[in-house]
This record gives C-alpha cells, sequence and structure tokens, in this order.
C-alpha cells in the first residue's frame, strides 16, 4: 500500500464520520448551538418518539425496501437483453441510442414525472404499488443498463462458446455461465438502483398518493421543519438501511467469489 492511501482513507471516514457525529449530538441534544463546542443540554424527546412510533417507522421502511428491491429486479431483467447487445454489437448510431436510453438519469425528476403521471392515471396505475415500481423502473434503469454493459463487455464471449459446444442450451448457458460471471456488475447496478428507489420522494409520493408507504415521504415533514432532533434521528434510522445492504453484499459477493476461486 502507498504512503498516501492510508491517508487518503483516513480522510474519507473522517468526511463521513463528522456528519454522522453532528446528527448523533443533535439527535439528544436539540437545542445545540454554535458557539457552543458541545452539547450542554440533553434531550432524549427524540429517541422516545422513535420508541413510540417503532411499528410505523418499520412498516414505512419495509415498504421502501420492498419498492426498491422490486425495482432493482426488475430493471435488471429489463436491462439484460439491450445491455447484451449493445456491448456485444457495433452498428451506426449506437451513441447515440445509448444516449437516448440514459435520459432518464439526466431530466430532472419533476420534469419526466408530469408526463408520465398522465399516462399512468389513463393506465390505472397510480396509487399502487406496480406504478410505483414501473415509474421507479423507467426512472432509474440507465444505472443497471450502463453496469451491465460493463460487464458484458469485461466478459470474455469465448467461455459462452465454450458451454455451447460442450451442448448447454441458451438458458444454461445464460444461468450457468453469463449471470455468474455478470453478478458483481449487476450487483454494482443493482446498488445503485435500490438508493435511488428507496430515497426517492417526488416520484413515489406522486404515482404512490399516499396509498403505498414510503420512508422519505414519512421523513421529509420532519427534515422541512424546525426540529433538527426528531429530523436527526429519522435520517440516523434513514442510513443504517444502506450500510447494512453494503455490509451484506459484501458478506456474499464475498463468499461467492472465494467459493468460485475455490473451483
Amino acid at each position: 500500500m502507498k504512503a498516501w492511501q492510508p491517508l487518503l482513507l483516513l480522510l474519507l471516514l473522517t468526511l463521513f464520520v463528522l456528519p454522522l457525529g453532528v446528527l448523533a449530538a443533535y439527535a439528544v441534544s436539540p437545542f445545540w448551538r454554535y458557539p457552543q463546542v458541545l452539547p450542554e443540554q440533553l434531550d432524549y424527546r427524540a429517541l422516545h418518539f422513535v420508541r413510540m412510533q417503532a411499528w410505523a417507522i418499520g412498516r414505512m421502511l419495509a415498504s421502501s425496501v420492498l419498492y426498491a428491491v422490486l425495482t432493482a429486479g426488475l430493471t435488471f431483467f429489463v436491462c439484460l437483453a439491450p445491455a447484451q447487445a449493445l456491448a456485444r454489437n457495433r452498428f451506426r448510431g449506437q451513441t447515440l441510442l445509448e444516449g437516448m436510453l440514459l435520459t432518464p438519469a439526466l431530466v430532472p425528476a419533476m420534469t419526466f414525472s408530469m408526463g408520465v403521471h398522465v399516462l399512468f392515471i389513463r393506465l390505472g396505475l397510480t396509487d399502487s404499488l406496480l406504478g410505483v415500481v414501473l415509474v421507479l423502473t423507467v426512472f432509474s434503469y440507465p444505472y443497471m443498463l450502463r453496469a451491465l454493459v460493463a460487464g458484458f463487455q469485461a466478459m470474455d464471449p469465448r467461455y459462452a462458446a465454450c458451454a455451447a459446444n460442450l451442448g448447454a442450451g441458451p438458458l444454461r448457458r445464460a444461468l450457468c455461465v453469463e449471470l455468474p460471471l455478470l453478478l458483481p456488475s449487476a450487483l454494482a447496478g443493482g446498488v445503485v438502483v435500490f438508493l435511488v428507489a428507496f430515497s426517492e420522494y417526488f416520484l413515489v409520493f406522486l404515482i404512490g398518493g399516499g396509498a403505498v408507504n414510503s420512508y422519505a415521504t414519512y421523513v421529509f415533514p420532519y427534515m422541512a421543519s424546525s426540529d433538527r432532533s426528531l429530523a436527526s434521528v429519522l435520517t440516523l434510522i434513514f442510513l443504517t438501511v444502506p450500510i447494512l445492504l453494503f455490509a451484506l453484499l459484501e458478506i456474499l459477493l464475498g463468499r461467492h467469489l472465494a467459493r468460485a476461486s475455490a473451483q
């Protein structure tokens, strides 16, 4: 390891931990103000509120995790064939096509959602979990598409050709050869899609119409209020989901790679 790398890791860790420390301080000291270096008075009202509202908070988190996971899964299946076609073929206008496919990630959510909302009303998809998952899929699939394109480009097509020579059909080649090799890219794209869907407020509120529980919708009024204590506690709870997700994926991916290398 080079000499500057530990310093860079320390800097990144500091930049990540310091804001969390401020949130933790505000969670138990809503009256902490400048120029006080440390809080002088502790108030556990926000923690008591979380304990009293644990069932509602858990329900909101579970709903948000559900539609975020469904969105990540749907984007994977939607992007699988286009990503393979873009990675394995070269044709005129490919760059323009890729740019058009990536436009949902470049358009502001409010601009994107107005036309989609009218369309979903006509299709009867508003105020439903299906509508929320579909609109989040349309909005976030570019992140999965780019990850899968990179995964297919890094994958040697001769693996699938060898499997075909040994008698494996298209489905078996996809399940036993290509998908295991594509797993790291799929997980990378899935994590980004999950985070985008889990943290999205406007689209879920607009399409879900309040019928679909969302933690972002639940937290937003507290974030906009002057109650720093409640906003800090709920934000810390919000951060636990992606942190646990990253830890789980790190463990699962590490075991998969270790098992694959052992074989």
